[in-house]
């Protein structure tokens, strides 16, 4: 069982909203998650990124892998 960190789409239609959630990487994009870890709201300006850093950390030591945009928002 792959553990993925990555991003579920919550917003309507041309107001994307998004949670960072840990999953199964087998699982739809929309699926029910292990785990929420935070938000990332791309229509504020600026961006506003709100991460759980140890929910994060808990993930990542137990061998999960983040995708590339969670990498680069954690980045931040």
């Amino acid at each position: 069982m792959a553990v993925k960190l990555r991003l579920t789409r919550i917003g309507s239609k041309k107001h994307p909203f998004y949670r960072i959630v840990a999953t199964n990487s087998s699982t739809r994009r929309d699926g029910r998650p292990l785990e929420f870890l935070g938000y990332y709201n791309p229509m504020s300006n600026p961006a506003k990124v709100e991460v759980d850093r140890e929910k994060v950390r808990k993930w990542l030591e137990l061998g999960a892998e983040a995708s590339a945009t969670v990498r680069s928002l954690l980045k931040q």
